[in-house]
């Protein structure tokens, strides 16, 4: 290690220390509290996104802020030490200043100073966290997309103008504390499609007259639901009324792509699970039904050939037995808040009591850095299990 040099007063003395040496300790001519310098403790693996300017701060002023990475949101926390730290800026500080003197009348090398500009009786320390998407439902729900718009003729700065609710990528990523890539999750969780910069919701009436015409348009076309060209799907929807845009996002919405088009169009797949969920929502929007009736309507709604089995329905209904009648209800996972305490509240305020086999769907989609499921379990609810072969049953902690 270099010897620090003769004219040193600042962070290089310090870091160029010889063991077992010291050096004398001075105030900086700029010494204060300095409210503006905040020590931040790191994880290796971030200090490179830290150094490169790869991290942003995101928050209301009436949030808490976060700081997120590309792919990942951190809780900034502030926490105290024992043992106070002293600052000590680089010796380039010292140019337009006097430099420090030491007043240690022994010490023979009065240039070779540690000159503090503040003395930090604490930190800020990252905690990684979920992102906190439940206000991105919020925001995109105030101003769903409907029929009655005309996304092809549409300007969207006129489309801004007159309409509330209408938010661009820029404005999420300022408003909703998540990164970048939780936020492309979130967005494709809830179906939302960019239309002329701002990311809409689709009115569900909407999405199924276009899902019912496009079933409709297989039977006349006799098409195999699991091997749907593109080009045709879109092309006859559109000549059917609907938006080009729109009829793509039906296909991204309800199925899969299996081929990937380059020259040729791309093919796709409808998912059973996703449009057999459709007709049931749509089928238990207005309510309650007795199993036999919502089996029977659902049976008949659902294409044929696709399985209307009560297994696709898991995380999506409620079933309850009210004397001798079966009685089945829309509850669905994605209406329930993100962060895992509102999530528990609601559930423990529908039922007292959760089996394990009724409660699993409800929160598999639940992710706490550093919290594993059981570990949530433990944190939210109580087990009780009377026999050692009985199903656990959950309550509220």
């Amino acid at each position: 290690m270099e010897p620090p040099s003769p004219d040193c007063n600042g962070a290089e003395a310090v870091l160029n220390l010889q063991p077992s040496s010291s050096i004398p300790v001075t105030y900086h001519p700029l010494f204060g509290p300095h409210d503006d310098l905040i020590l931040l403790e790191l994880d290796q693996k971030l200090l490179p996104d830290v150094l490169h300017q790869r991290v942003t701060i995101r928050g209301q002023p009436d949030e808490d802020a976060v700081l997120c990475t590309e792919s990942k949101t951190y809780a900034i926390k502030s926490v105290g030490t024992s043992n106070s730290v002293f600052l000590i800026p680089p010796s380039s500080q010292f140019n337009s200043f006097e430099s420090p003197i030491c007043c240690d009348e022994n010490y023979h090398d009065p240039q070779s100073v540690a000159s503090v500009i503040k003395i930090a009786t604490g930190n800020m320390e990252l905690v990684e966290v979920a992102p906190r998407l439940d206000k991105l439902r919020s925001l995109l729900f105030e101003n769903p997309y409907r029929s009655e718009e005309d996304v092809e003729m549409v300007d969207v700065e006129e489309m801004e103008g007159k309409n509330t609710g209408l938010y661009s990528w820029d404005d999420l990523i300022e408003k909703v504390q998540a990164s970048d890539d939780e936020l492309r999750t979130g967005l494709q969780a809830l179906s939302a499609v960019d239309i002329y910069g701002c990311w809409r919701i689709v009115d569900e009436k909407y999405m199924d007259r276009i899902l019912r015409m496009l079933l409709h348009n297989s039977v006349l076309n006799d098409w195999s639901l699991s091997c749907l060209n593109e080009d045709d799907v879109v092309n006859a929807l559109e000549s059917d009324g609907f938006p080009h845009k729109l009829a793509n996002h039906c296909l991204h919405v309800y199925g899969s792509k299996v081929i990937e088009g380059v020259s040729t169009s791309s093919i796709w797949k409808l998912d059973e699970r996703k449009v057999c969920v459709h007709f049931a929502r749509d089928i238990l929007r207005d309510g309650n039904r007795k199993m036999e009736r919502f089996m029977e309507d659902w049976t008949r709604k659902v294409p044929e050939g696709m399985p209307a089995s009560l297994d696709l329905l898991e995380g999506e209904v409620l079933i309850e037995k009210l004397g001798a009648e079966t009685w089945i209800r829309a509850f669905s996972v994605s209406s329930l808040p993100y962060n895992p305490a509102e999530r528990f509240s609601v559930l423990f305020k529908e039922r007292p009591k959760w089996e394990w086999k009724d409660l699993q769907p409800f929160i598999s989609d639940l992710r706490v850095p550093g919290l594993s499921a059981e570990g949530l379990l433990l944190k939210y609810t109580r087990r009780t299990q009377p026999t050692a072969d009985a199903e656990p049953v959950f309550s509220i902690r």
